[in-house]
């Protein structure tokens, strides 16, 4: 019901974002359908720097925690809180994270079952 500061599309965008960043375009596609609006649409391709200041700040963290979550310690947090941006959209942008990484896992095991047969 409350989506925060993400809206539906912006998600989807990114969902498409980290799919693509683990190389499953199928995936990426699946979740760029749903994206309407051109400029969130561009976000979704990775090395697309964003909008704003805010926004790019938010992508490169998106990045960095989809390609090495390992690498993120508490001063990315910080930087997105003195960007103004609040502890629960923080939540939202790491959860979406977490999710798109089992989910590509799970398609990486498809995918491996599948060339088994």
């Amino acid at each position: 019901a409350n989506p925060g500061r993400w809206p539906l599309e912006w998600r989807a965008a990114m969902a498409a974002r980290i799919a693509s960043l683990n190389g499953l375009g199928d995936l990426a596609r699946y979740y760029l359908a749903s994206v309407r609006d051109p400029a969130i649409r561009a976000l979704a391709e990775p090395g697309s720097e964003g909008r704003d200041e805010v926004e790019a700040l938010v992508l490169r963290f998106v990045d960095r925690v989809a390609g090495s979550p390992r690498d993120i310690h508490a001063e990315d947090i910080a930087a997105l809180q003195g960007a103004g941006i609040a502890d629960a959209d923080i939540v939202r942008l790491c959860e979406l994270n977490a999710f798109l990484a089992y989910q590509c896992q799970v398609a990486y095991g498809v995918a491996l079952m599948e060339a088994a047969r």
